[in-house]
């Protein structure tokens, strides 16, 4: 990787500028803008825009910020894409409010505008979302976590491992889609923590990182050592559940649930670390987001969402060893023939 230096500002705040050649070189370039470069999530989406766009003979430029939550990095991506002449920009934001005049101004610029993964808030401040619909991932595994628990269920102690305190729509519609699929009311689904369930032990944040995911778990089991299910954000932070609980000797007495479908986290899953999770494919949508910049230049049409949604659904499934009656679910040996990272 290396420094894209394209103006002061630019380089002031450290983007990254991943790949691609110069804007000047072709006559329609696609920007590509995730969160960090190091999850394995979006090193796999960036590999799918990279491919498609070499297919199409597009020129690719791709941008992460340095962790996830540097939404300033993103901010200055878009500027920068705006000045080069992009037709349109991918983006999985970091602050889903937040980066809302950006991306305004890019589309007062004329380019599309796709979110990948992460929903703006409002919606209709993209032209369109390519996601996984994370408020199903989320319901699956809580279904899955509440036949698990059978009659226990009543008596949970939850830990909530959520993404970041900006609480990106990605992460309200996992967490929340969990609570309804385990039978928690959520009050406001635009917000999380304002319920008032007592199985909930509290929420804490994890950047979407193990380390962030060990020290919130941590913090969640000095308010309450019994916690015996943990609802996870992502499979980088169930592993640092993981390895919180395993130090304390307690791994065995907890369900961990989570959401991603990387080949670590589907690992984690055939090991027992993780008890089930939600598979998504951000190969698959980042590919249709290029195809879609590609046909909105050639044509001026824009994507349709998903019969039903707001959102373009790029798929999910529910990945466990442990299948219960009532939800459809695959086991790890097919979910690692589909994994990504």
């Amino acid at each position: 990787m290396r420094h894209l230096f394209a103006s002061a500002a630019v380089g002031a705040v450290g983007l990254l500028a991943l790949s691609g050649s110069a804007f000047a070189q072709s006559p329609t370039t696609v920007c590509l803008i995730t969160k960090t470069d190091t999850n394995p999530f979006f090193v796999k989406m960036k590999e799918g825009a990279e491919a498609k766009a070499k297919e199409l003979g597009i020129n690719l430029q791709s941008y992460a910020g340095r962790v996830d939550g540097d939404s300033d990095s993103q901010v200055q991506a878009i500027e920068s894409c705006i000045a080069g002449g992009a037709k349109g920009i991918l983006i999985t934001a970091s602050d889903t409010k937040g980066i809302v005049p950006a991306v305004k101004k890019a589309r007062d610029a004329g380019l599309i505008v796709i979110a990948l993964d992460t929903p703006l808030e409002p919606l209709n401040a993209a032209d369109a979302t390519f996601a996984t619909d994370n408020y199903e991932a989320g319901v699956l595994i809580g279904q899955w976590a509440k036949a698990k628990m059978g009659a226990e269920a009543d008596n949970a102690k939850i830990a909530f491992l959520d993404l970041t305190p900006q609480q990106p729509s990605v992460a309200v519609l996992r967490d929340q889609g969990f609570m309804e699929g385990f039978g928690i009311d959520v009050k406001d689904k635009a917000i999380v923590g304002d319920e008032s369930d007592k199985r909930i032990v509290g929420h804490d944040v994890t950047n979407g990182n193990e380390e962030g995911g060990r020290q919130a778990m941590e913090n969640l089991l000095q308010k309450d050592p019994s916690i015996n299910l943990v609802y996870t954000i992502n499979e980088p932070a169930a592993a640092g559940a993981y390895e919180a609980l395993k130090s304390l000797g307690v791994a065995d007495k907890v369900t961990i649930v989570s959401v991603d479908g990387g080949c670590p986290g589907i690992a984690n899953v055939k090991a027992g670390v993780i008890g089930a999770t939600s598979m998504q494919y951000p190969l698959k949508m980042a590919a249709m987001g290029v195809e879609a910049v590609k046909t909105f230049v050639d044509s001026g049409k824009k994507p349709e969402a998903s019969a039903g949604l707001d959102i373009t659904n790029t798929g999910v499934d529910l990945v466990t060893d442990k299948p219960v009656d009532g939800v459809k679910s695959m086991d790890s040996a097919a979910a690692a023939k589909a994994c990504w990272g």
